[in-house]
């Protein structure tokens, strides 16, 4: 189960993304029912650490203290050339198993490292052509917000750096302990990786919120047959209009996305719930505790039954 989790403050590093860092990990919010990381800060010197927006930072860890992190984190940073010592905590990291997560730019530290060679990764969009061309072993992936190579997690900008680390904290402590973090930041707590990291047409200012509306009612009726034809009524939309404006304003296919909140439903019935398999199908609309067993080993590489075990048990203690 993740516990230690090391952030690397390295020179040049962009403040806001190494906070996202520190607000997702760094808070204990075990008195609201979510979980408490043993966090710490790491640089190699100790002392005066600069960042790329002219103001200083002063760290006091160096970085013997990630040799047995769970989860070590690269926020952005300016690119440029990267001190061996913090390659070979990269390295270690990902050698024994552990999380690596980097958040935009920070995935140039990681390439550096050698650890994205022959797996799929991500980054702010504006890098993309950098790191493919800097990195051809890297199948870099320029549309999505972030990318789970076993365990070796790439975000692209601010915002998808947040879906970056709550996506490990739902991976090793479940949804409900998630939805604490995400609540209290006030943002989503689940947005699938493969979702488009930007639209690239205009948004229109004064458009309505029907689809808002209608993806809050498709929440609300998932134990429902919902064929994109109505959905398309209850958007008073045709079906081609409504599946061509969802995937602009969804970065999915409503199936895609009715498929993901499915799941979400289900992962947290297993855990707050002692329902049978068969009823939490019928809730969340999988309809027979077959089919749900089929997307969680499709989706998550574990059954119901693992997954309730991981997480319900954890939870009831």
């Amino acid at each position: 189960m993740l516990q230690k989790v090391v952030v690397l403050a390295m020179p040049g590093l962009a403040p806001f993304e190494f906070g996202v860092l520190c607000e997702v990990f760094g808070l204990d919010r075990s008195a609201m029912g979510g979980p408490r990381f043993d966090f710490h800060i790491a640089t190699e010197t100790p002392g005066t650490v600069t960042t790329n927006m002219g103001f200083d930072l002063v760290i006091s860890e160096d970085l013997s203290v990630a040799a047995d992190a769970d989860l070590v984190a690269v926020a952005a940073r300016s690119i440029g050339p990267v001190e061996e010592a913090y390659l070979e905590v990269v390295r270690a990291a990902a050698a024994r198993g552990a999380w690596v997560l980097s958040v935009c730019s920070g995935a140039f530290v990681l390439a550096e490292a050698g650890i994205l060679d022959g797996r799929r990764a991500t980054t702010h969009w504006m890098y993309a052509d950098r790191l493919a061309a800097e990195y051809p072993r890297i199948e870099v992936d320029p549309e999505v917000l972030y990318i789970d190579d076993d365990r070796v997690v790439t975000g692209a900008g601010t915002a998808a750096g947040i879906d970056a680390a709550l996506h490990i904290v739902r991976e090793e402590h479940g949804v409900t302990a998630t939805n604490v973090i995400a609540r209290r930041m006030v943002v989503p707590a689940h947005r699938e990786g493969g979702q488009a990291q930007f639209i690239p047409t205009p948004i229109v200012a004064c458009r309505d919120d029907s689809l808002a509306r209608v993806a809050d009612w498709m929440v609300e009726h998932l134990e429902q047959e919902l064929p994109i034809e109505r959905l398309a009524r209850e958007a008073l939309m045709s079906t081609r209009t409504f599946a061509r404006r969802f995937r602009a304003e969804f970065g999915t296919t409503p199936a895609a996305w009715l498929n993901a909140q499915r799941l979400l439903r289900a992962r947290q019935l297993l855990e707050e719930s002692d329902e049978s398999l068969e009823r939490i199908a019928q809730l969340a609309g999988f309809g027979t505790a077959a089919v749900m067993r089929h997307h969680f080993l499709k989706t998550l590489q574990t059954t119901p039954t693992g997954y309730r075990t991981a997480f319900g048990a954890r939870e009831s203690a």
